[in-house]
């Protein structure tokens, strides 16, 4: 059984990585195909809710420079791998980073990646003979998505690079049914956007096998994929629905397999809402995180969403002051989710926060 747990990177700070004591959860060919932008549904302001917190470890990563951690997941041998990004070389550029640690969240190894200029790493998952990452990378002077492939140890067996003309990245990667890989980030190179959703299937050695572009004529993300039951994919984003910059809704896009979309569904008010994470439930429905400003009153609020099958909202919480990260299902049919808070702590600054719900996300 995996345990989930939070890893924020605080800037001037290092990594932190903590756990909740209370945790019961275990270059580029072709041109994509674009997709019709989606319809708004306005919801309704929910009740907020302000979940509590415990802690029983931390540890913190980095140096002299600034550092951070966009993704975590629990190893086969108990520990944690992380991905992320640092500028404490020395050198003024930042690398991506992948850090192993054991089970009490002590280093093992860490191991940097990039070129010349900036790289990062977004998001990382073990596979059953090492870990891979998917981020982006300004190294050729253009920011591109980039796939990499590791052994074990951390070491580098291959990459690859996706991208066009303009800036392009990845923020999402999870191993698909055939052994190959779905990646979830946005693009300006293709698409009919400024900025559209982007869905990359590859084969094992990260060969691309096709991808697709979501969105309509402004700013819209990919942050959170998976594979579904059904072979085909859930997304998770954010669609800029009247070009003004404020006015984002959370997004969920549902594909067959081979990436063509079958429906999708918008939720939010009329300030900017986002979509950070998504999981299918054992109820075929799904659950997303995200953070919202539903008040109007310019403080996000973390944000759970429950759905059906369809993507029809089921119910909604809120908790107050934070963003949510990432979100899973726990083995009681409840819910662990990751985000930071500007409610607890000191005044001003931004906490790492753990929130555990029953299933109807109390």
């Amino acid at each position: 059984m995996f345990l989930y747990l939070l890893c924020l990177g605080i800037v001037l700070s290092g990594i932190v990585l903590a756990e909740d004591q209370n945790n019961q959860t275990g270059a580029y060919p072709g041109t994509p195909v674009t997709t019709s932008s989606p319809t708004p549904a306005p919801e309704t302001e929910p009740a907020p809710t302000i979940e509590s917190h415990a802690e029983s470890w931390q540890k913190t990563f980095g140096g002299s420079g600034n550092d951070y951690a966009n993704s975590v997941q629990q190893t086969s041998d108990g520990g944690y791998i992380i991905a992320g990004y640092t500028d404490s070389s020395g050198t003024g550029n930042y690398y991506a980073w992948l850090i192993k640690t054991d089970a009490s969240g002590n280093k093992l190894w860490d191991k940097t990646f990039g070129g010349s200029n900036a790289d990062y790493a977004s998001s990382v998952q073990q596979t059953s003979d090492g870990g891979y990452i998917a981020g982006y990378t300004d190294s050729s002077g253009n920011y591109d998505a980039w796939l990499i492939k590791t052994d074990a140890s951390g070491n580098k067996l291959w990459d690859k690079t996706f991208g066009g003309s303009n800036a392009d990245y990845a923020n999402s990667v999870q191993k698909t049914s055939d052994g190959g890989y779905i990646i979830a980030g946005y693009t300006d190179s293709y698409g009919a956007g400024s900025d559209d959703a982007w869905l990359i299937k590859t084969d094992a050695s990260g060969n691309k096998l096709w991808d697709r572009t979501f969105g309509g004529s402004y700013s819209d993300s990919a942050s959170s994929v998976q594979q579904t039951s059904d072979g085909g994919y859930i997304i998770a984003g954010h669609t800029d629905l009247s070009g003004a910059g404020d006015n984002n809704d959370a997004w969920l896009i549902k594909t067959d397999a081979s990436g063509y979309k079958l429906w999708d569904k918008t939720f939010g008010g009329s300030k900017a809402d986002f979509a950070n994470s998504v999981q299918q439930t054992s109820d075929g429905g799904y659950i997303i995180a995200g953070e919202t400003d539903l008040s109007g009153a310019g403080d996000d609020d973390a944000w759970l969403i429950k759905t059906d099958s369809s993507g029809n909202k089921l119910w909604d919480k809120t908790f107050s002051r934070g963003s949510t990260g990432s979100v899973q299902q726990t083995s009681d049919g409840g819910y662990i989710i990751a985000g930071k808070t500007d409610s607890y702590g000191a005044a001003g600054n931004a906490d790492a926060r753990l929130i555990k719900t029953d299933a109807n996300g109390n």
